[in-house]
């Protein structure tokens, strides 16, 4: 017992659980619904920037993206830069409105501004759909870990977290996912900048290996015996160096961009990080905090994706290290990296970060969803007012649920790539709330109607490109539809406006409030 529990993986990882444990306990005082669906608009900007941050950077920057950097190379680069660009857009156009608001839940904006019971209900059917695209990928990184670095199965491993954040969410609430998800942040900012220490001193110079990785062309050695044909794994180094292994033209690059790009202004667990600070000065200095970790963060993925790709075609890493980065897939490039830089003390170091982005990604989701069923349906379509403790009691039953629910769907997911399921939740957020806040919050002339129309249009289209873009022609077939979805949502909220023309008359108070000055806010 004492001897697993010396183990660096076990260690790390027992600590990270322990101290959620901690934060949880003494969180858990949540008397009213404020406290438990936005922690009482409380945090500061840096606590609330953290957060942020932990929220955005999630399972696919900590293993996705330098995964995809290893698989793909250069389109794999510009995947994270297209990442980066949505947290920008949110900071410029909708943080500080949001908080101005003062809601509890995105579904709130949309009755808010319309004055609809029919509005809401679509939001939180909007809501659970990006939600469950998010967590299943998050479920697969951590039954994947589990699996491959602690013998479990991944059924197992979908249980196992499903009950930790039931637990981490249900008692701690938004106060408690806060201050677990600022301290989660830091710790795996501080197992990369570790590991990109020990590149540096092990040798793994950018250019250098950059160079050597782009001349490599034939078999990669030692990898025979990890495949299921027995044959070494064959690369081009040219072809990875360049863009086309992705993305194969222009406008394929594009389609990314606007997906993941307008995707941050679609995401509930995003948006809802603005109503927990106290004005919405903080809120936008804690988007503007987010955008510089998150900045650092994806440089360093970019980076470790680069240094695993040299240890793979090195071809001399132990055996552990080969044939993990072989049969692991992109998925388990990051504990591969960390495995051969630094034994196996990097290793639960990273492990244990790991852990903390998907645990931080999944409690926001978690409280996310949990308030679009608890507050926007249960409370909103009671037949008796609730009491502050009824409205916290369902917000916890709600989680229980959404622990089953994404559970669920972790089962359904287990070979898909972690940073390509993450994509297509920004697709459909791209396509429906996107359109909804940008339009909802600097345009007079949007209705009812046409809030309706783009978030269903918008979301049938995203789950049609997602899904059925096969029966489509190979030129409208895109990995990343934004370039489609996105104008149809836009398209689908302008046009249904302009035809409906029924214009919420409290149109103006609205925007008052949402873009007064900061004295007035």
């Amino acid at each position: 017992m004492m001897q697993i529990l010396l183990d660096p993986k076990y260690l790390f990882t027992i600590l990270l659980l322990g101290t959620i444990v901690f934060i949880t306990y003494l969180s858990k005082r949540n008397e009213n619904a404020s406290d438990f669906f936005v922690g009482g608009r409380q945090f500061g900007w840096f606590t609330n920037g953290s957060a942020i941050a932990g929220d955005y950077l999630s399972a696919a920057t900590f293993l996705g993206l330098a995964g995809l950097t290893f698989s793909i190379g250069y389109d794999g680069a510009f995947y994270t830069f297209s990442f980066s660009i949505g947290l920008t857009l949110l900071a410029l156009f909708v943080a500080g409105p949001l908080r101005r608001l003062g809601a509890y839940t995105v579904a709130d904006f949309v009755a808010y501004r319309f004055h609809s019971k029919r509005a809401r209900i679509i939001a939180v059917i909007v809501v659970l759909a990006i939600s469950g695209f998010y967590a299943a990928p998050q479920l697969l990184g951590a039954a994947s870990i589990l699996s491959m670095f602690f013998g479990t199965s991944y059924e197992f491993g979908i249980l196992f977290t499903s009950l930790v954040m039931i637990f981490y969410v249900g008692v701690g609430g938004m106060k408690g996912t806060t201050l677990n998800q600022a301290l989660e942040l830091w710790i795996r900012l501080f197992a990369f900048i570790v590991m990109v220490a020990a590149a540096i001193y092990g040798g793994f110079h950018y250019q250098k290996i950059l160079a050597v990785i782009s001349d490599f062309s034939g078999t990669i050695a030692n990898t025979g015996n990890y495949t299921e044909n027995g044959k070494d794994i064959v690369f081009n180094g040219e072809k990875w160096y360049k863009s086309g292994l992705f993305n194969p033209n222009f406008w394929h690059s594009i389609s990314m961009v606007i997906g993941l790009a307008l995707g941050v202004l679609g995401l509930p667990h995003i948006l809802l990080r603005f109503y927990t600070n106290p004005n919405a000065k903080a809120a936008r200095k804690s988007a503007v905090m987010s955008i510089g970790i998150a900045s650092l963060f994806f440089g360093l993925a970019v980076y470790l994706g680069v240094v695993g790709r040299a240890i793979f075609l090195e071809g001399n890493a132990s055996t552990e290290v080969m044939k993990n980065l072989v049969t692991g897939g992109d998925n388990m490039v990051v504990p591969s990296i960390a495995t051969a830089l630094g034994g196996q003390w990097l290793l639960g170091f990273v492990i244990a970060g790991a852990f903390a982005a998907i645990f931080s990604n999944l409690s926001g989701l978690f409280i996310a969803s949990s308030g679009a069923i608890a507050h926007d349906l249960y409370a909103k379509f009671s037949k008796k007012e609730l009491t502050q403790k009824q409205r916290v009691r369902a917000g916890k039953w709600a989680i229980v649920f959404l622990g089953v629910f994404y559970g669920v769907l972790g089962l359904l997911v287990k070979t898909a790539s972690i940073g390509h399921l993450v994509a297509l939740a920004f697709t459909v957020g791209a396509s429906t709330f996107a359109p909804i806040f940008i339009l909802g919050i600097w345009w007079r002339g949007i209705t009812e109607k046409g809030a309706i129309a783009g978030l269903v249009i918008g979301l049938l289209a995203s789950l049609f490109m997602i899904f059925f873009s096969s029966v489509l022609p190979e030129a409208l077939q895109f990995r990343v539809p934004g370039i489609i979805t996105v104008p149809i949502g836009f398209l689908s909220v302008y046009i249904v406006s302009k035809l409906d023309g029924k214009v919420p008359a409290d149109v103006n108070l609205f925007m008052r409030k949402v873009h007064a000055k900061e004295e007035i806010s």
